[in-house]
């Protein structure tokens, strides 16, 4: 705690008022004297963990000097590399990492609005103490070698990303747009850098997945690289309610205050179901894609936004997973109850009791989460001949379960209904 701070308490704490002051001032003016100094010792405390909490989340600077030292190295390569080290014209801004080993930024790049991503992880600190510096991994830059053929490159593409997103018939496709990506200068031609650049990004579960999903509008959009640090488009409202209430607040903050509060905060209805739409849009794009299937596995109001236009926009990829790689964590995973078959937030299958082991697949599909979702966001202010419809066709798809490929025609069925349902409303309206 800092000193200036720690002399604060102690003077609120221990050096109350003295009995001769006491007698010379009315009761009702001790009582404001004491609300005000509990005031300040309350404002104190809340400034100190804003600062701490920033000081041990926002190292973005440390993120900055590690990437542009393997720059100037010539270790790494990426489209953003001059911008961010020698131009200077890509800028961190304004901090919203949420932990100290992802770091998330603001800044504008090119005129516009973006996001800044980058990994680091921190050393030991029993060490080194609560200050200490931020590092990259040593071996993050490893592969491929010196001596690599392009033919050798491209298998270790294909092998890595059959493990990401299952075997799929388009696989050469997308290995196609990874080369294309790390082909920075557009030479027909990967250089050593740019390969390692490119296969470090891999290694990130959000980064495959905007490029597999790069040319469906409700992804986010990549925007370029440097190393593993990586741009994305910024969404402009990047959860699905304004209001979220600090963990740190919740035991003291009304959960109904903060229900009410986002219902007043909340766009206007049809603008509301014009973000629905879109997330519905999503959820179909991800079902069976050219790629595969994908599961949103934390279907929380903070994964998901919309941009100025009330266009549904994923705030991050962080939370989907295809279906490869949540089958492949299931797989031979030993359990003793359900909850032991959850691979992130909420994608949970089964636990074969008898055989201790969970079954791959995942019971509630991501339209059944969607719903569970919408009907805080939908439901309130909805339209009174539309509202009895409406909160029918939401119950029956937040009971939606079962296998998926058991339950595909179901699912599309109700997915359609509840869009239709919505689309009839605002068709031919200013919102549409």
């Amino acid at each position: 705690m800092p000193r200036s701070l720690r002399r604060l308490v102690h003077l609120v704490l221990f050096c109350p008022l003295s009995k001769g002051l006491q007698s010379r001032l009315p009761a009702v003016k001790v009582k404001y004297l004491l609300v005000a100094w509990f005031g300040i010792l309350v404002a104190s405390w809340v400034i100190y963990m804003q600062y701490s909490s920033y000081s041990e989340l926002c190292r973005g600077h440390v993120c900055t000097i590690l990437i542009c030292d393997h720059y100037r190295r010539g270790i790494i390569s990426g489209s953003v590399c001059k911008s961010l080290c020698e131009e200077k014209t890509l800028s961190l801004q304004r901090c919203l990492s949420t932990s100290p080993t992802h770091q998330i930024y603001s800044a504008v790049w090119k005129e516009k609005a973006v996001l800044v991503k980058c990994g680091i992880e921190e050393s030991m600190r029993g060490e080194n103490g609560p200050d200490s510096p931020l590092r990259h991994d040593n071996s993050l830059y490893d592969k491929p070698t010196r001596g690599t053929s392009m033919d050798e490159f491209r298998a270790m593409l294909h092998s890595f990303l059959k493990d990401s997103v299952g075997e799929q018939s388009s696989l050469s496709t997308l290995v196609t747009r990874v080369i294309s990506l790390a082909d920075v200068n557009g030479d027909g031609k990967v250089s050593l850098a740019e390969a390692k650049s490119v296969w470090a990004l891999l290694q990130i579960n959000e980064f495959v997945l905007m490029v597999a999903l790069q040319d469906k509008e409700h992804a986010p959009h990549l925007l370029g690289f440097c190393g593993d640090l990586y741009v994305t488009e910024h969404v402009a409202h990047s959860a699905l309610f304004r209001l979220e209430v600090p963990g740190w607040l919740q035991p003291v903050f009304p959960e109904a205050l903060g229900v009410a509060l986002n219902q007043w905060l909340a766009p206007a209805w049809p603008r509301r179901a014009r973000i629905t739409i879109g997330l519905l849009e999503f959820v179909e794009e991800v079902f069976h894609g050219v790629y595969g299937s994908f599961y949103i596995c934390d279907a929380s109001p903070r994964r998901v936004g919309y941009n100025a236009k009330y266009d549904f926009k994923m705030a991050d990829l962080q939370s989907v997973a295809s279906e490869a790689t949540v089958k492949g964590f299931l797989r031979g995973r030993t359990c003793e109850a359900n909850a032991d078959c959850t691979y992130g937030r909420d994608c949970t299958a089964t636990c074969d009791r008898l055989a201790r082991q969970c079954n791959v697949e995942v019971v509630q599909p991501n339209l059944a989460k969607v719903c569970a979702l919408l009907q805080d966001f939908l439901l309130f202010g909805a339209p009174s001949d539309l509202r009895e419809d409406l909160e029918k066709q939401l119950r029956t798809c937040v009971t939606l379960s079962g296998l998926a490929s058991q339950m595909e025609v179901h699912h599309s069925l109700v997915l359609n209904n509840l869009k239709t349902l919505l689309w009839k409303k605002i068709s031919n309206t200013k919102y549409s």
